[in-house]
């Protein structure tokens, strides 16, 4: 299967009205509210793994956390949301290594930071920084972990990936899928996996295939209909 894609010079998503600049990251920026939005960051999920018996190279917080540093930088927003998951398991919080605890606080210095509850992450602890929140609203754009399919909402949860067959070779890459009404934003974590947009998740939230995968690619954003995916 050959799909073609359309570039997007000015890489943006529009939600409910609202138009954000999608960082190649997977990062959303909300210009006029000074608005940073991750997803998933699932920290410390190499050493979840290594408590199991599953070893893992255990590098995955401080490259998240140096992403999501650099992202920062560019936008030098005024606040953070990370939509849920942002801790990999109950108790990964208490993993962090005082150097990437440090860095952690770095980052949220001079800034509102908002942590919203994941179904990895239900309980996050006060003493990370920042707030906890089930979801957030501001304006016309609803803020949570699991998608429910709303208008105006932006969610993660999901993973999304999208598959495209390209000069004669499948790739497979985190997106952004959206149909201008809600999103589902891509993981943004080191270690995360994804999930297919052709998964019947995603039908359950969108209805029809008539949404757009704005996928990540190495220097621009693509958007590609989620029903030319394969």
């Amino acid at each position: 299967m050959r799909v073609e894609t359309h570039t997007i010079d000015m890489s943006t998503v529009s939600i409910a009205g609202v138009t954000l600049a999608a960082d190649l990251s997977g990062a959303l920026y909300w210009e006029e509210q000074k608005l940073l939005v991750v997803s998933d960051l699932h920290l410390e999920k190499g050493s979840s793994y290594a408590n199991r018996g599953v070893l893992l190279p255990p590098y995955d917080t401080i490259a998240t956390l140096g992403r999501l540093g650099a992202v920062i930088a560019r936008h030098d927003p005024r606040t953070v949301i990370a939509l849920g998951d942002s801790f990999h398991d109950r108790d990964a919080h208490e993993r962090l290594s005082r150097a990437n605890r440090d860095l952690l606080t770095a980052l949220q210095m001079r800034r509102d930071w908002i942590w919203i509850s994941g179904n990895h992450d239900p309980a996050l602890p006060p003493d990370l920084g920042g707030t906890v929140a089930e979801e957030v609203a501001i304006g016309p754009i609803t803020f949570r972990h699991e998608p429910t399919g709303a208008a105006g909402e932006i969610a993660g949860h999901l993973h999304p990936k999208a598959r495209v067959s390209t000069r004669g070779r499948a790739v497979e890459r985190r997106c952004f899928a959206s149909d201008g009404t809600r999103a589902v934003m891509p993981a943004f974590g080191a270690y995360t996996g994804g999930l297919n947009i052709r998964d019947a998740a995603f039908a359950r939230i969108f209805q029809t295939l008539g949404f757009v995968a704005h996928v990540l690619g190495d220097r621009r954003m693509h958007a590609i209909a989620a029903s030319r995916c394969c």
